[in-house]
């Protein structure tokens, strides 16, 4: 990959990169490792470092920092925990990563409100610490440990999403550093308002676009009294997503129900020392009192068998509830395993339930039709799935097929009516499909990015062209 900076604009990179040296000395990192971290993600789409990287500490030096760069016109690429997979951070035209990291305090716990104020750089495990002994939890979990900021940006989701909602859901309000380096604060802690236009969605998954998010103020839930995992085989893949589909319709109010294929199984087992049958399978965790776990529990049972599954494997233990969603937040390492020295080409449609049980099965078909290894994992509730398509990023042709099966992919669910990203987000990597996706809406999208950003400093090169 290379840089898209012009000479007009190198110069100004250059002009910001060494103003922001003299007001931040070595917070202001031109060190070639750093912009190496700096210039990748988790995903297949390669490195491309930014021109420096800056560490600040607070939201007045973020805004202090974006003044200097947009007096400049050089870009500003904000930066979580590295571990999105559409190349989100990628300094496509130059510029300067701001790495929010240094920004990871925990500003306020409000217990009797259910609520909490983070910085941006606060991960998802040292929230979920902090809460422990409070009888409280954050329940959004994208599987990585990504920080608060990155998740916000994104719209993340997770395991959770089907009773908990998205992280759209769980945000109460923001802080805001603009393309001029203004700071704006969004929302209150109020649960709902009708006042002004909802400026904290608008912000939630715009990818850095809009704005800086150098503070979240969050939703926060009491934790269940009893937590229970179980793991159910089913002999064909077909049953397994006719029970998530039932499960959904019912109203069974199921904390996580997530999909494995057998492929995906069988990389699980490998990489996390698991025996599970090499089955399509559903992962189950409920939330409740005990006597509503056992409710559900039984439920799940009659339904389960229904549709051919087989015997379940019970824990409310802690320590075996922790390992099986950790063997499941691993399902992308476990399929690279499978083949040493390739990528992973992640995909994450997301359709209505009632359609999960055509596109789901047509998809794996149209992998295997082609020959690749595609272990498929779905946060299927919400009618989310994931299919890792395994390639050899130097074989020209096998690259070319993979592209192939994931344009029949995203072009099968929208036609269901659903969407090309369920929670990874655009980056870049998916241009082509919002635009298809939204098609004219996407100008209205431009106008509002070009009134806050007439420059086009913030992320330039994500969500959209132009």
């Amino acid at each position: 990959m290379t840089s898209l900076a012009s000479g007009e604009r190198r110069a100004g990179i250059d002009a910001a990169v060494s103003q922001l040296a003299d007001l931040f000395g070595d917070r202001l990192s031109r060190s070639p490792s750093i912009l190496d971290i700096h210039g990748r993600d988790e995903s297949w789409h390669g490195t491309l470092p930014p021109d420096a990287v800056f560490f600040p500490e607070s939201t007045d030096e973020v805004a202090r920092a974006v003044r200097v760069c947009a007096e400049h016109r050089c870009p500003v690429i904000p930066w979580g925990a590295g571990t999105s997979v559409e190349g989100h951070t990628a300094p496509l035209h130059g510029g300067v990563t701001f790495d929010l990291s240094g920004l990871d305090r925990i500003l306020e716990v409000n217990a009797d409100d259910l609520d909490c104020r983070v910085g941006a750089g606060v991960k998802r495990k040292q929230l979920e610490r902090a809460l422990y002994d409070l009888g409280l939890f954050f329940p959004i979990d994208p599987g990585a440990d990504a920080t608060f900021g990155g998740m916000a940006s994104t719209r993340a989701s997770g395991t959770t999403a089907v009773r908990y909602g998205t992280f759209r859901d769980a945000v109460l309000g923001l802080t805001v550093v603009l393309a001029d380096g203004q700071v704006i604060r969004t929302g209150t802690r109020a649960r709902k308002s009708s006042a002004g236009y909802d400026l904290t969605r608008l912000f939630v998954g715009a990818e850095g676009t809009l704005g800086i998010l150098t503070e979240v103020q969050l939703r926060l839930w009491g934790r269940p009294d009893k937590i229970v995992a179980a793991v159910c085989p089913f002999g064909s893949l077909a049953g397994a997503v006719e029970t998530a589909m039932e499960v959904v319709q019912l109203a069974i109010p199921v904390a996580r129900i997530e999909l494995l294929d057998a492929a995906m199984v069988d990389a699980v087992n490998r990489y996390s020392d698991r025996s599970d049958p090499v089955q399509p399978t559903l992962f189950f965790e409920l939330h409740g009192s005990p006597g509503a776990v056992a409710e559900q529990t039984e439920m799940l049972r009659e339904i389960t068998a229904s549709h051919g599954g087989g015997d379940f494997a019970w824990s409310g233990e802690q320590a075996e509830r922790e390992a099986l969603w950790h063997a499941r937040h691993h399902a992308l390492y476990a399929s690279l395993a499978l083949r040493p020295g390739c990528k992973a080409f992640s995909t994450d449609v997301c359709v209505p339930i009632s359609r999960l049980g055509d596109v789901l099965p047509e998809s794996q078909a149209d992998a295997r039709s082609e020959g690749l290894l595609a272990p498929i994992v779905g946060h299927v509730g919400d009618g989310n799935f994931h299919m890792i398509l395994i390639f050899d990023p130097d074989d020209r042709g096998e690259r070319a097929t993979v592209e192939r099966v994931n344009e029949r992919l995203v072009e099968r669910a929208l036609a269901a009516g659903g969407t090309s990203t369920g929670e990874h987000g655009v980056g870049f990597g998916k241009i082509e499909w919002v635009e298809r996706e939204h098609g004219d809406a996407v100008d209205v999208m431009r106008r509002i990015r070009r009134a806050l950003d007439p420059d086009q400093i913030l992320n330039p090169g994500k969500i959209f062209r132009g």
